[in-house]
């Protein structure tokens, strides 16, 4: 089961960042994956540390009722963002389409207040 969702759970997050030009990776196993946050996709600069993007983003999220497991400092200590999503193994399909289009919502809040807008 869990095997199964978590390939539903990456196949939709490819499809919603896939092409983001703010996302550098995505990255996980079964259910626990992660999207990294980048300045410059081609290059895979990272944001400066100051904006606390990954911050944004769970504040974001959470006023959409959606928990992640927001990092940053995940290159060197100081620099990169990267959020996590870790859902329950019971979670099902219509809960893992709600996920994705709430994390995608909370992404692009966040890069549109620091002037990156989607």
């Amino acid at each position: 089961q869990v095997r199964r969702l978590g390939a539903g759970l990456r196949e939709r997050l490819a499809a919603a960042f896939g092409e983001h030009p703010n996302v550098g990776d995505i990255r996980g196993r079964g259910l626990f994956q992660a999207i990294e946050l980048v300045a410059d996709r081609a290059g895979k600069t990272p944001f400066d540390p100051g904006l606390k993007l990954h911050a944004r983003i769970k504040a974001a999220a959470m006023a959409r009722g959606l928990m992640v497991y927001p990092m940053g400092g995940t290159i060197d200590g100081a620099r990169g963002d990267h959020v996590l999503l870790a859902p329950p193994f019971i979670v099902d399909d219509t809960a893992l389409d709600a996920i994705v289009e709430r994390l995608r919502a909370a992404v692009d809040d966040a890069l549109a207040a620091v002037g990156r807008p989607a």
